[in-house]
């Protein structure tokens, strides 16, 4: 069995009867790679950039659930519209209006899973939106007339640092947002359900403080190859 597998099935087991799920987090690595996990019975991966992940899918069995996890332009919501699992990164109502559009227009028989994405961390280079920008989101018009995606809970990335009880009051931030909202809009909606939080070095926190999706990359595929 190969280091990948080894680090799937180690996840697996940890996870085992929780509520928490892993995203394996397969940007740079190559469609070889993602078949080892595959082959190890994992379906969900995680990939950041468009290009890459048309790529990768062309090439994968198509009972993949692709989650799109970084930062999504509006200009590259078409092409993967017709196919993607869940946008977790949903960070503004023009997106989520533009993902409902596409996705409308390939007439999909399912939704597009969404995840609204919250920005918790202390660094100016994250994206994400406030709470009360969550809430105007989900009080406006457009969004009440949306049929073609499904908003499944919240995303969010914590500040890159060794001190856990910062990443812990990060978690815990995004966990209350989560709780509030549905508390407030999704109290009868059994599909408002996610909180992703938690990448390969803080998931064990996160998945202390509520996380139920981990997105986990070098700690299953080892470094990242970025000159590829």
């Amino acid at each position: 069995m190969s280091d990948i597998a080894d680090n799937i099935r180690f996840f697996d087991e940890i996870l085992r009867g929780t509520p928490c799920r892993l995203v394996a987090v397969s940007k740079t690595h190559s469609p070889e790679m993602i078949m080892e996990a595959y082959d190890a019975g994992h379906r969900i991966f995680g990939e950041n950039k468009v290009q890459e992940l048309l790529e990768k899918r062309d090439a994968l069995p198509h009972d993949i659930a692709w989650h799109l996890i970084g930062h999504l332009q509006t200009n590259k919501v078409k092409q993967i519209a017709q196919f993607i699992d869940t946008i977790q990164s949903v960070d503004s109502l023009k997106l989520l209006v533009e993902v409902n559009k596409r996705a409308e227009q390939f007439n999909r028989t399912l939704p597009v899973n969404c995840m609204l994405q919250f920005d918790i961390a202390d660094e100016v280079t994250k994206y994400g939106m406030s709470y009360d920008e969550a809430v105007a989101l989900l009080q406006s018009d457009e969004y009440r007339n949306m049929h073609f995606i499904r908003i499944t809970g919240v995303m969010g990335i914590a500040t890159n640092t060794d001190d856990e009880e910062k990443l812990r009051g990060e978690f815990r931030t995004l966990r209350g947002y989560f709780e509030k909202l549905k508390e407030t809009f999704f109290a009868a909606n059994d599909d408002f359900k996610e909180i992703s939080m938690g990448m390969t070095s803080d998931w064990e926190l996160a998945v202390a403080e509520g996380s139920t999706l981990i997105r986990v990359g070098s700690g299953i595929f080892g470094a990242r190859n970025y000159n590829k």
